[in-house]
C-alpha cells in the first residue's frame, strides 16, 4: 500500500449546519414546485459559499478580546465575511504572533500506508489524537513501504528478500504459537472468544518478527496550530517517507484552511540543530579518546555493555521527592507561601508527611488521575526497549522521551513464547540477517537532502530492522504520569513487554518516593492497594 493521506473530516460552525438543515425542511415542506425551486435554489447558493471551514471559528474567537460583540454574533459575521476572516486570521496569527488563535481549527485525517518507522516521527507530536491499526487485533499480510533511498541501490534485492523473510516467519510464529495460546485460555470462555483471545496473543507475539518497513494505518485528529508545527518538521526530516507525508498532510488541508497553514517550510534551525549537535559531539568525543584514565578505559564504546540492568535505570528524581509532594500539598491546603511550606516538611516526621500526603486518596478510585501538585515531582530513566515495546511507550505523549536511533548491538528481545515454540532461533537468525541489510543499507551514504543521523547511521538504514530488535531511550516523567502509566501498563491485561518495562521503572521509582507512589499500581491490583493503603475506607 502506497502511501496515502485523506482529509476526514474538520470542525465547522454549527449555525451553518442549523441554517442548512432548516432549508432542507423548508424544501421537503414546500407547498408548491415553485416553492420548492425557490427554496432549492437558496440551499444551492448556501453550499455553493466558501464559508464551509474552519477558519470562519478561528477568526471569531480571535477577535474576542477586542470587539464588543458577542460570541456568537462575531461567529456570524465571519461566516458572511470569510475573505474578511481569512485576513484577520493571518494578521492575528502571523502578524502579532497570536499562534493559540490557529488551535481553534481542527482536522482528522485518515493516514495510511505509512510505515511503522516513521509513524514513530508522526506520533511524537504531543498536541494531537492518534488511533492506530493494532498488530494484535489486525493479521499482517505482505504490507510493507520499500523507502525510496533504497530503490535502485545496490541494498534493494537484500532488503526486498528480507522483508519476504519477515513475513514468512510471521506466519510460522503464528501457526506454531496459535495452539499453545488456545491451550492456555480458560475453560469457562466461549470457543469463539477462547479463539479470539489465543489469535490477538499470537499475533502479538509473532510481530517479533515484523521490519519496521511494516506498513500501518491511523486516524489523526490535531489543531491547525499543531498541522504547521508537524508540517516544517516533516520538511526537515532525514527520511523521504516523512518528507512525502508532510506533503500529502498539507494537500489535504491548505484549500480548506489557507490562512491558518502557512509557514509549513523548516527554519534553519529545524534543518541544521541536529546536524550541528552531531559535529559538535563528533569533535568533543574525538578531542577525549586520549583521556582514558579520566573518562574510563578509553575501550571503544560497546552499547551491549552498557545496557542498563533489566533494561531500566533510574538516573535521578526530584530531591526529596515525597517531600517535595508534601510541600505542594501544603502550599495548595492553605499552610502558607511556598517557602514556609518546604521549610515546615523538614519538620514533618514520616507519619504526618503520610498523613498530609495520602489525605485525598481516600476517594481515589482506579480511573482518577491524582492531582496535579504530582507533576512537580520528576524521576529520570534510561531505558532499552524492543521497537514493539517502543511503540506503546511513545503513547505516553505527555512524557519526554529522547529517543536514539534503533542499533542492533543492544540485543534482541524474544518472546517467551517464541522460545518455547522452538522459534527462538529462527528469530536470532532473522535478526542477523536484518542486521546485515541494516549495514548494507547504511554503507550507500545518505544524500544531501537526508543528513545522517546522531551515531552516524544512515536514515534508511532502520527500515531493515525488527519489532525485536532494540533502542536507548532517555524518559522522564512526572509522578502523575508515572501513576497514569502503571494503572494502564501494570496491569494484568497489558501487553507482557511494556508492563515488564512498566514494572521496572515503577520499582525503582517507588524506592526513592514510597509515599508519592503508594498507590500507584495496575488497576486489577488497585482495590487490594487501596484497602491495604486505607483499611478501615468502604467507599461513599
Amino acid at each position: 500500500m502506497s502511501l496515502r493521506v485523506v482529509l476526514a473530516g474538520h470542525n465547522l460552525d454549527r449555525d451553518l449546519l442549523l441554517e442548512v438543515r432548516a432549508l432542507l425542511g423548508d424544501v421537503l415542506r414546500a407547498e408548491t414546485p415553485a416553492d420548492r425551486d425557490a427554496l432549492c435554489e437558496h440551499v444551492r447558493e448556501v453550499l455553493a459559499c466558501d464559508n464551509w471551514t474552519p477558519e470562519t471559528i478561528a477568526a471569531a474567537y480571535a477577535r474576542v478580546s477586542r470587539d464588543p460583540r458577542s460570541v456568537t454574533e462575531l461567529r456570524a459575521v465571519a461566516r458572511h465575511e470569510v475573505d474578511r476572516a481569512r485576513r484577520s486570521n493571518e494578521a492575528i496569527v502571523y502578524g502579532l504572533g497570536h499562534a493559540s488563535v490557529a488551535e481553534h481549527a481542527v482536522f482528522n485525517f485518515d493516514v495510511m500506508g505509512l510505515s511503522r518507522l516513521a509513524v514513530e516521527t508522526l506520533e511524537r507530536r504531543r498536541l494531537a489524537s492518534f488511533t492506530e491499526k493494532s498488530q494484535r487485533y489486525i493479521f499482517v499480510d505482505e504490507d510493507w513501504v520499500v523507502p525510496s533511498e533504497v530503490c535502485g541501490s545496490p541494498a534493494e534485492s537484500a532488503f526486498r528478500a528480507l522483508l519476504s523473510e519477515q513475513n514468512s516467519f510471521y506466519h510460522r510464529a503464528h501457526d506454531r504459537l496459535l495452539p499453545a495460546f488456545l491451550a492456555e485460555q480458560a475453560s469457562g470462555e466461549t470457543d469463539h472468544d477462547r479463539r479470539r483471545a489465543a489469535e490477538g496473543i499470537a499475533r502479538e507475539d509473532a510481530r517479533y518478527g515484523l521490519g519496521l518497513a511494516t506498513t500501518v494505518q491511523l486516524g489523526m485528529t490535531l489543531n491547525a496550530r499543531s498541522l504547521e508545527g508537524l508540517l516544517a518538521r516533516c520538511a526537515a526530516h532525514s527520511l523521504v517517507e516523512v518528507r512525502e507525508l508532510g506533503t500529502a498532510l498539507h494537500g489535504a488541508a491548505a484549500d480548506l484552511a489557507p490562512s491558518l497553514a502557512k509557514h509549513t517550510e523548516p527554519t534553519p534551525y529545524l534543518r541544521e540543530a541536529r546536524s550541528r549537535l552531531a559535529e559538535a559531539v563528533a569533535a568533543v568525543v574525538s578531542g577525549t579518546a586520549g583521556m582514558g584514565e579520566q573518562a574510563g578505559s578509553g575501550a571503544a564504546f560497546d552499547p551491549a555493555d552498557s545496557s542498563p540492568e533489566g533494561g531500566v535505570r533510574l538516573l535521578r528524581t526530584t530531591p526529596d521527592p515525597d517531600g517535595a509532594l508534601v510541600a505542594a500539598l501544603l502550599f495548595t491546603g492553605g499552610a502558607g507561601p511556598m517557602e514556609h511550606c518546604r521549610a515546615l516538611v523538614s519538620m514533618l516526621g514520616p507519619d504526618d508527611r503520610r498523613r498530609v500526603a495520602w489525605s485525598h486518596l481516600t476517594a481515589l478510585g482506579p480511573h482518577d488521575a491524582v492531582l496535579r501538585e504530582y507533576e512537580l515531582v520528576t524521576a529520570e530513566f534510561e531505558v532499552v526497549v524492543s521497537a514493539a515495546c517502543y511503540a506503546q511507550l511513545k503513547r505516553h505523549r505527555m512524557a519526554t522521551m529522547v529517543p536514539l536511533p534503533y542499533d542492533p548491538g543492544l540485543g534482541l528481545t524474544v518472546p517467551d513464547s517464541v522460545e518455547r515454540a522452538g522459534l527462538g532461533d529462527d528469530l536470532r537468525r532473522l535478526a542477523d540477517r536484518a542486521t546485515e541489510v541494516w549495514r548494507a543499507i547504511d554503507s550507500l551514504g545518505a544524500s544531501r537532502q537526508a543528513a545522517r543521523h546522531s551515531n552516524g547511521e544512515h536514515p534508511a538504514a532502520a527500515y531493515a530492522l525488527l519489532n525485536a530488535q532494540r533502542r536507548r531511550v532517555l524518559v522522564r516523567m512526572n509522578a502523575r504520569e508515572l501513576h497514569h502509566v502503571s494503572r494502564l501498563r501494570e496491569d494484568v491485561h497489558a501487553q507482557w513487554d511494556i508492563r515488564r518495562l512498566a514494572g521496572r521503572m515503577l520499582a525503582l521509582a517507588r524506592e526513592r518516593m514510597p509515599i508519592t507512589l503508594a498507590l500507584a499500581g495496575g488497576k486489577d491490583r488497585f482495590a487490594l492497594q487501596h484497602q491495604e493503603l486505607f483499611p478501615g475506607w468502604g467507599g461513599g
